[in-house]
């Protein structure tokens, strides 16, 4: 599985540490350049071709609220790269659902 990330720079540098890659945002644009590059959805040469696009794209909860919209959208289409949101350097948002939150109401048992 190939596997990026977009996130505040110490998360960024923490996932390459692990072997995977990321962009480090801090503001609304830089984040959804980074998405639209990843999930192919422009149009310049920059663009990653699709056998180059992560399966994997993961998300701070604070880079995928500033692209609510956007996430939302590319998730109801069901292509891939699968957007995975996890809590970024100051924890988990309050009033969030996990993951496993999540699971729970999809599956009805605990995970």
């Amino acid at each position: 599985m190939n596997y990026f990330v977009i996130g505040e720079r110490e998360l960024v540098l923490g996932f390459n540490l692990a072997g995977v890659q990321g962009q480090a945002v801090s503001n609304r644009q830089d984040a959804l350049d980074s998405f639209n590059l990843h999930t192919g959805q422009v149009s310049s040469v920059r663009a990653a071709v699709e056998s180059e696009r992560p399966d994997i794209l993961i998300l701070t909860e604070d880079v995928a609220d500033m692209l609510s919209a956007e996430v939302q959208s590319w998730q109801m289409k069901g292509k891939s790269p699968l957007i995975v949101e996890i809590p970024g350097l100051n924890g988990h948002i309050p009033g969030r659902k996990t993951l496993t939150d999540s699971i729970r109401e999809a599956v009805g048992i605990n995970v």
